[in-house]
């Protein structure tokens, strides 16, 4: 008798079962849902985030952003035409796809 093999998804060489998986592999855990619940309407700097999730610390902040910037739903733009440096956060279209989820 043949087993049946299933399909699996694989997204930057990791494989998943489903897509439900895939997706909360991405945005799962504590914060990553909240960023981009707060990055649907605004490009927002660092600190306006920490101020939107007072509860969040700076390292965590931080670690979630380079984990979803690295998935590529989110993209950080760096303005170095004048001092102070300015860094602003925004969705990615791969990341507005998500929109209707959060």
């Amino acid at each position: 008798m043949k087993q049946k093999t299933i399909p699996k998804l694989v997204f930057k060489g990791v494989a998943y079962p489903c897509c439900t998986s895939l997706t909360m592999g991405i945005i799962g855990g504590k914060w990553k849902t909240v960023i981009l619940f707060h990055l649907i309407n605004d490009k927002l700097r660092y600190n306006q985030l920490r101020k939107l999730m007072p509860t969040v610390t700076e390292r965590t902040l931080s670690l979630q952003l380079r984990a979803l910037e690295g998935d590529g739903l989110i993209v950080r733009n760096v303005y170095t035409s004048k001092p102070p440096l300015k860094v602003e956060y925004a969705l990615t279209n791969f990341g507005k796809t998500l929109i209707p989820l959060l």
